[in-house]
């Protein structure tokens, strides 16, 4: 976007001593009395403290007896939250204030904390030092190379295994104070993840590298300044060989599904015709018509916790929220379809539903959290459902439902055209009733199995007509190529279904309550 590498006031990201400079100099004027306000550059801090710092801490990775390193610690607004239950925590800030107001407020109750004013870009740690480092709203007064080395840096502190966890502001000012000039780096969220990716550690005969736990926005900033844009991450260090696998075997060159999926099937480009087809908000079949007809066999009740695994756009979970009053955690593979949900969360959204980009083959919540597990047309893309499925069912509280509507395949051997279709797409697929069976082989009850392959089909080409009706307009946006591909494959799934070889299943279960 237009907005990457380049700061508040619209310069471009330049030399790093420069930035150094603007940046200390900047914050030299903003930390005359070192209070919440400075520390925040917000009139309304002490309400987003209140609100926002236990939602943090909750998302933050186990720091109980762990060594922590909090990098930009400012005054102290979770310094002293860590240093509760770390065995150690090394506070830094370079604003000289802000460390003696922070060791003022902390130091005599909290002796396990060590304070260093210095430069994040000059100091020095040994390998595998800290289970845990923290960072909040400090990257983004870094130029992009000096972002790129600390990420390489933190990834030599932290120990194997070890997480990397901070938080930012992107692509645009969140506080309200005045300031004469804005030297931040309101980046597109995609560099960070591009940044701390490709980020590299050589130590002993391992490579490390960061794999992704998850990416999301803030709900509190969502809810108080209609702000989706405040951002977190959390990062795990691993051999290298964990974050890329074999690319040239598994994903045709790609280094990840996520890469795959973003470049290929989920290109934005792609990913705005599957709408302009599925209607606004959506990228499953039947758009808003279906989920209105499925939605309510959930008997959704306000205030329930729903898990959207694979929520695209955000049509689904908007509906939910919005029909039910729900809240949803929207949660996607693809940095593309949380990109867009996203920039559209102002318009959509009052904060019952927050997005994030993670794997939900490695994600995990506590026990008996959830209310609702809800997914369209996603799990197709996971090799082993059977251990996602008993996942859901430990977060699922006892009463809890879960609903998914998949891909499957007919009974009978494959076409060799099928079974070049399912291997370009990377799916994995099961018949309608063997699915079923997983289900409740993780431990579900009351299992329906439905399937639906003539409703997919109807649907299908209700579409196709739709689509035919409105070229003109689809024109003015997409290519005929666009347009050629996606009536090609909506009339190659209706024949697929046809010849027997593909179905549209429906599966709503429920974990009982003893």
């Amino acid at each position: 976007m237009a907005e990457a590498h380049r700061n508040g006031n619209g310069a471009s990201d330049g030399d790093d001593s420069v930035t150094r400079g603007a940046m200390k100099a900047f914050w030299q004027g903003h930390c005359k009395n070192a209070s919440l306000q400075d520390v925040m550059l917000d009139s309304n801090a002490a309400s987003l403290d209140e609100a926002e710092k236990p939602e943090i801490i909750a998302l933050l990775p186990p720091v109980d007896g762990l060594r922590v390193l909090e990098l930009g610690a400012g005054i102290g607004r979770y310094t002293k939250t860590l240093a509760e239950t770390a065995a150690h925590v090394t506070s830094v800030d370079f604003v000289e204030k802000f460390v003696e107001k922070n060791r003022e407020l902390h130091a005599a109750a909290h002796p396990n904390i060590s304070f260093i004013c210095g430069d994040v870009m000059q100091l020095e740690f040994e390998e595998n030092s800290f289970d845990v480092v923290f960072s909040n709203w400090l990257l983004m007064y870094l130029s992009d190379s000096e972002v790129q080395r600390l990420a390489e840096r933190m990834l030599r502190w932290t120990k194997p295994a070890g997480h990397v966890f901070f938080r930012e502001s992107c692509h645009r000012q969140s506080g309200d104070r005045p300031r004469d000039s804005n030297p931040t780096q309101y980046r597109d969220p995609k560099e960070y993840h591009h940044m701390f990716e490709t980020a590299r550690s050589q130590q002993a005969s391992s490579v490390y590298g960061f794999e992704l736990g998850f990416s999301r926005c803030i709900r509190t900033y969502l809810q108080m300044k209609n702000n989706p844009h405040q951002m977190c991450w959390d990062w795990t260090k691993v051999t290298a060989a964990d974050t890329t696998g074999d690319p040239s075997d598994v994903y045709y060159g790609h280094q990840s599904m996520r890469q795959f999926l973003d470049e290929q099937q989920y290109s934005i480009n792609g990913i705005l015709r599957y709408e302009r087809m599925f209607g606004k908000n959506f990228v499953s079949t039947g758009g808003p018509e279906t989920t209105a007809e499925f939605v309510p066999m959930l008997k959704l009740k306000a205030g329930e916790q729903v898990l959207d695994v694979g929520s695209g756009l955000g049509g689904g979970a908007l509906y939910m929220a919005e029909n039910h009053g729900v809240d949803v955690l929207g949660l996607d593979l693809s940095t593309n379809m949380v990109h867009i949900a996203l920039n559209r969360a102002v318009s959509c959204s009052n904060g019952s539903v927050i997005y994030e980009v993670s794997d939900i083959t490695k994600r995990d919540f506590p026990a008996d959290s959830l209310d609702v597990i809800y997914s369209r047309d996603t799990l197709l893309h996971i090799p082993n459902k059977a251990e996602v499925f008993k996942k859901f069912f430990r977060w699922l509280r006892p009463g809890g439902r879960v609903m998914i509507s998949d891909y499957c395949c007919g009974e009978g051997e494959w076409s060799d055209q099928f079974k070049a279709y399912v291997a370009q797409r990377h799916y994995t697929l099961h018949s309608v009733k063997d699915y079923g069976q997983l289900l409740s082989n993780a431990g579900f009850s009351n299992v329906l199995a439905d399937d639906r392959s003539q409703q997919f089909c109807d649907v299908l080409l209700r579409e196709t007509e739709r689509a035919s009706s409105e070229k003109d307009e689809f024109m003015k946006e997409f290519s005929q190529k666009d347009y050629d591909d996606l009536l090609t494959g909506w009339k190659s799934k209706v024949q697929r279904v046809h010849n027997g070889d593909q179905c549209w299943g429906l599966f709503v279960a429920k974990k009982l309550i003893n």
